[in-house]
Formats: C-alpha cells, structure tokens, sequence
C-alpha cells in the first residue's frame, strides 16, 4: 500500500500532517531496512505512527552521528540540548501538532535542511493519539545527549543505563501502537528492545569504533583480553571472537526472554513482531557466519532472506486482520 493510502486509512487529513507523515516514512523505507519491512505487517493504519517514531529517533540520531555535518562535537551538543528542551517543552505545554515546527525551532532545523519537511508534527500527533509517555521521549534524548560525552561503558549495568533511553523507551513507545492485551507486556517489550540494540552493536562494533565510541563493556573486553586498541587495529583473533561470542550468547539471552511478549499483542502486530524477532536475532547468526569479521566490515541479512522470512508473515498479517477486528479493538485512533 501507498504512503497516501496509509495515511487515508489512519484518518490523517491535515495537508501539513500528511507531508510529515509521508517524510518519516520515506525516511523509514531508506534507513530502516528491518524495521520498514516488519512495518509493512502492521495494519496500514498503524504503519504511519511506526513511521513517524521512527522518523523521531532518526532526526535525534543524526544530530549526534552525522559524519558529514560540518558542525563540531560542542556544536552538535547545543544543537541537540536545545532541540531537545523545545521538544519536550511542546509536549508538556500541550502544543498542537501543526504548530509544533514553530514552537520548536521556526520552521527550520528541526526536521533537517531548510526548506525540508519535518518529522516533528507527525510524531507529535502520533504520541497525542495514543497518550504515550513523553518520559520515554525525555529518556531517549538523554541517551542521545551521552553520545556526545561518553566513549565507553565500564560495566554491563552502566550500559543499561544508555541502553534504557536508546532502546528499551524504544519498545515502550511501540507497545500501545501494538495493541497488548494489557500491560503484562510492557517488561517484554524493553528486553526486546534491549536484544535489538544489543545485536546491533556487535554487528557495528567496527563502524562504533570509527566514531569514538565502544559499546561493549569494559568487563568483557578485560575478560577475554581484548583492548580499544586491539579492536582499533582491525585484526580478528582469539580473543576478540571469543568476546564478540560471549555477547552474542548474552543478546540471545535477550531475545528468549522478549520472546513470551510476542503473544500478547492484538493478532494484527504479532507478524510485525515476530518477522523483525526472526531478522534481528539472525544478524547474530550472520555475525557468526562471518567469522566475527566485524571491525572492517558491516554484515547483512541478505535482501532474500528478509524477503523469505516477510514474505508468508504477509499472507499471515492480512488473514489476521480479517479475523482480528472482532477481538481487540483494533481502529485508529482520534
């Protein structure tokens, strides 16, 4: 389906909402890759508020990693704090979506370029439609705000601590997009925010590393033997398979815990859910496939595959939502 027959289907009418919507999605389907695929399971309806809060975490995101801004660290951490405080500012204040660009940062700097449409009305509607918690927002940015500082973690508790507001605020802000069947939920869906990121960093400890920042803790690289400078020098041995092993057995951890959560979504998010439990829990397997030949290289699944676990996930999501309507509410919201 459409970007416009999405937005028809979530009853999204407002011409400057609309255009917002449509920016995030497009942002989404090139940067996403996973999670735009998994989105296309969900009921057209709740795709543009997937959309939409993926946009969000893009926009912050590049603020801090945008290798080709010609803006200094200090720079990008006053851009980033100040956007940040107008955000949250907008949400407490309770400024409509069409007029939060101008309340934020007038019109521009905010969703990217001048002239470029922002992503910040579709998210804004999309967290007044479902009363999300804007402490997960909050939350969020403060992670963000600590890629600007932090280069390193000590101790897998103090990763936590970052990867509360990188990813387990990510998958408590999906949670009531996907409908649970009451708030038991809710701790599934941190652990499986937590796993996503977690593979994602063993995946990218070489593309961290260029950017300063290592995230694995300090702990495990002593245990095994394994220094930033060791990593930096780009050579795969004993010592850094058997750590990049010992995390992956710990992301996997992750996953069987998150797992049990997947059933407890409305039946129309439970293919979104799974698809992307498969795919991401498989770039461990690439990982692993691969050698553990990640310091000079970014492995994938492959195009085929994600379209072979997606492709019955499918036809199981459009028969679920011809059965589902009846059982939860399933509608969007207004």
């Amino acid at each position: 389906m459409s970007a416009v027959g999405e937005l028809d289907a979530a009853g999204i009418t407002d011409p400057r909402l609309r255009a917002s919507y449509a920016r995030a999605r497009a942002l989404n389907a090139a940067h996403g890759r996973t999670y735009y695929l998994a989105t296309l399971l969900l009921p057209p309806w709740k795709r543009a508020h997937v959309h939409a809060l993926y946009g969000f975490a893009r926009h912050a995101d590049d603020i801090v990693d945008d290798l080709d801004s010609a803006l200094t660290g200090d720079e990008r951490a006053i851009r980033l704090q100040a956007w940040s405080a107008r955000f949250l500012a907008a949400l407490r204040d309770g400024v409509p979506a069409h007029a939060v660009d101008a309340q934020i940062a007038g019109g521009t700097g905010a969703g990217g370029a001048a002239g470029e449409v922002s992503v910040l009305p579709a998210v804004v509607d999309t967290i007044h439609r479902f009363a999300l918690d804007p402490g997960h927002f909050a939350a969020f940015l403060s992670s963000m705000a600590m890629d600007l500082t932090v280069t390193g973690y000590a101790t897998w508790e103090d990763l936590l601590v970052y990867m509360h507001g990188s990813a387990a605020v990510i998958g408590l802000q999906m949670v009531p997009l996907l409908e649970p069947v009451d708030d038991s939920a809710l701790p599934y869906a941190r652990d499986l925010g937590l796993a996503f990121q977690h593979a994602n960093f063993i995946r990218d400890v070489g593309e961290d590393l260029r950017r300063g920042r290592v995230y694995l803790p300090q702990t495990s690289l002593a245990l095994f033997g394994v220094t930033r400078e060791h990593l930096a020098a780009g050579v795969v041995d004993g010592p850094v398979r058997r750590l990049l092993a010992f995390e992956i057995s710990r992301a996997r951890e992750l996953f069987r815990a998150a797992q049990p959560g997947i059933r407890l979504l409305h039946p129309t998010s439970r293919d979104c859910m799974r698809t992307a439990f498969v795919l991401y829990q498989e770039i461990l397997d690439e990982v692993e496939r691969a050698d553990y030949r990640v310091l000079e290289r970014r492995v994938a699944v492959g195009l085929p595959r994600r379209l072979a676990v997606a492709g019955p996930a499918l036809v199981r999501a459009a028969r679920a939502r011809r059965r589902g309507g009846a059982q939860i509410s399933s509608r969007p919201p207004r």
